[in-house]
C-alpha cells in the first residue's frame, strides 16, 4: 500500500482523474457482468459489455443493441446509477461518499476536484460539489415525477409509466440520450410537452454547473442591496449556447424545408428542428429517422456534436467557450487587435492559446479516426462514419444505425473518442505529465516568423 501511495503521489492530477474514470469503467464492466442485469436468455459478449460500460460512464449513450430488449428493470437502475458518475463527475460523486463517510477533504482531494470540474481556485469546492449534487438529483427526481404522471397516458401500469419517466429524466439531465422505448423519442414525435420537458433538462445538463450555481445565487440575492454580477464564463457560455441552439434550429428548418419537412405542418417542423438542435448538441435523442435527412443537415448536426456542451457540464466535444474564444480571437485579429476584450473584461492569453490547441487537436483526432474507420469498414458510408465519430467525441450517442455493424477496431476507436470527450481535452493534454499553465524559468530571444 505504501508503494501504491508513493506512486500516486508522483502522478499529476490529470493522470489520477483519468485513472478514476478507468476504474469507473472497470467497475461498470463488473456490474454489467451480473446475470440479473439482463433479461432471461439474453447473452451479451464481453466486448459488448466493455463498449456499453464506456458509453454509460462517459454519458454518451451510444449502444450496439436495443436496451429495452436486453436489460431488465434492475439493469435500468444500474445504468442510471453509472450515469450519475459519468454525468456529475467522478470526483464530485467521490466527494459525496467522502462526506458520507466523514472523511476530511484534504488539499490533494480538493485539487483533484478542481481539475475535474475545470475550476481555477481551491476555495469553495466542497460547497460547489454539494450544490451540484443537490441540484442535479432534485432535477432528475422532479422531472421523473412529472414525466411519470404524464406517461400514465402512454403506459398501462403506473410502474411502467414512472420507470419510463425516471429513466427519461435521468438520461436527459445527464445528456446520455439512452431510452427504454426501443425507438428513442419517436413515440413522442407529436407530444410537445414531453419534448419541451426533455429540452429543458438537456439544457440544464449541458449549460454547465457553474452557470446553474450562479443562477441560483442570483435568484437568492435578487432583492439584496448588493447587485449580483454574473461571471464572464457564465455570460460567454450562455450566449454561445443560446446562439448555437437558435442557429441549429434555423439551419435544420431551412435545409429540410423542401425535403423532410415538405409535407409537415409548420409547428411540427419547428419542434422537429428545435428538438434535434437541442439533442444533437449533447444528448442524442431523436424524434425522427435521421437517415432520411439530407447530406447538408447531417454535416451540420455533426459539427454541432463536435462542438458539444459547455465546460464542466454533462456534455463533451470541444465545448462552447472554446468555440467562443476562437471566434473572438479571429474577429479581433481581423481588426488588427492583439488583446481581446468582451463584457468589460480582457481575456487571458493562455486561455486563447488553450482554446486553439484544443480545437486543433480535436480536428486532427477526429480526422484520423474517420480515415481509420473508413479503411477498416469500407462498406459504410463516409457521412455515417463522420457523424459517428463526431457523436462519440461529443459524447452525444446519435447514430445512423451503423454502430452494431462496425468492426471491433472501429468500436475501439469510438470508445477512445468517448473517453477523451468525457474527461476533456485539457485533461488529455496533461496526462503525459504536464501541468496546466506552467511557465519556464528562462526565455530565448524572440524572432518573428513569416506566416500565411
Amino acid at each position: 500500500m505504501s508503494k501504491v501511495r508513493v506512486w500516486l503521489e508522483k502522478r499529476s492530477p490529470a493522470q489520477i482523474i483519468t485513472g478514476y474514470y478507468l476504474l469507473a469503467v472497470i467497475i461498470s464492466i463488473l456490474l454489467f457482468s451480473l446475470p440479473e442485469v439482463y433479461k432471461p436468455r439474453v447473452e451479451v459478449s464481453f466486448f459488448d459489455k466493455v463498449f456499453m460500460a464506456v458509453s454509460v460512464v462517459t454519458d454518451t449513450g451510444m449502444t450496439i443493441f436495443n436496451i429495452s430488449e436486453t436489460y431488465s428493470v434492475f439493469g435500468y437502475f444500474i445504468i442510471m446509477l453509472v450515469l450519475q458518475f459519468g454525468g456529475i463527475g467522478i470526483m464530485a460523486m467521490s466527494t459525496f461518499f467522502w462526506i458520507l463517510l466523514g472523511q476530511k477533504i484534504g488539499l490533494k482531494k480538493r485539487r483533484l476536484i478542481m481539475i475535474d470540474n475545470n475550476q481555477f481556485e481551491l476555495s469553495g469546492l466542497v460547497r460547489l460539489v454539494r450544490d451540484i449534487l443537490k441540484m442535479i438529483l432534485f432535477i432528475e427526481l422532479f422531472g421523473g415525477l412529472i414525466l411519470g404522471f404524464y406517461f400514465l397516458n402512454y403506459y398501462p401500469t403506473w410502474k411502467e409509466a414512472f420507470l419510463q419517466g425516471l429513466f427519461s429524466s435521468v438520461c436527459a439531465t445527464t445528456n446520455a440520450g439512452m431510452d427504454i422505448t426501443g425507438e428513442s423519442y419517436i413515440p413522442y414525435a407529436n407530444d410537445y410537452f414531453v419534448q419541451l420537458m426533455t429540452i429543458i433538462q438537456i439544457i440544464i445538463g449541458a449549460i454547465g454547473f457553474p452557470v446553474l450555481i450562479e443562477v441560483k445565487e442570483y435568484l437568492s440575492r435578487k432583492n439584496s442591496e448588493y447587485p449580483f454580477r454574473f461571471s464572464l464564463f457564465t455570460k460567454l457560455t450562455t450566449i454561445t449556447y443560446g446562439i448555437l441552439l437558435v442557429i441549429g434550429t434555423i439551419l435544420i428548418l431551412l435545409l429540410e424545408f423542401q425535403h423532410y419537412f415538405k409535407d409537415v405542418s409548420w409547428h411540427k417542423a419547428f419542434f422537429y428542428a428545435f428538438f434535434q438542435s437541442a439533442t444533437t448538441r449533447s444528448t442524442g435523442f431523436t424524434t425522427m429517422d435521421i437517415t432520411e435527412f439530407s447530406m447538408p443537415t447531417l454535416l451540420v448536426m455533426s459539427v454541432f456534436m463536435f462542438i458539444g456542451g459547455s465546460p464542466n457540464s454533462m456534455g463533451g466535444g470541444i465545448r462552447t467557450t472554446t468555440l467562443a474564444l476562437n471566434l473572438l480571437f479571429i474577429y479581433n485579429f481581423a481588426k488588427g487587435k492583439r488583446d481581446i476584450k468582451v463584457f468589460n473584461r480582457e481575456l487571458h492569453q493562455y486561455d486563447i492559446m488553450k482554446s486553439f490547441a484544443i480545437t486543433l487537436l480535436a480536428i486532427v483526432m477526429c480526422f484520423i479516426s474517420v480515415i481509420a474507420i473508413s479503411i477498416s469498414d469500407k462498406q459504410q458510408q463516409l457521412i455515417a462514419i463522420f457523424l459517428e465519430v463526431c457523436s462519440a467525441f461529443g459524447t452525444v450517442g446519435l447514430s445512423m444505425g451503423i454502430t452494431p455493424d462496425l468492426s471491433i477496431f472501429a468500436k475501439c476507436i469510438l470508445m477512445i473518442l468517448m473517453f477523451i470527450g468525457r474527461i476533456g481535452l485539457t485533461s488529455f493534454f496533461f496526462i503525459i505529465g504536464g501541468e496546466d499553465n506552467k511557465e519556464d524559468n528562462y526565455h530565448y530571444p524572440k524572432e518573428r516568423v513569416i506566416t500565411g
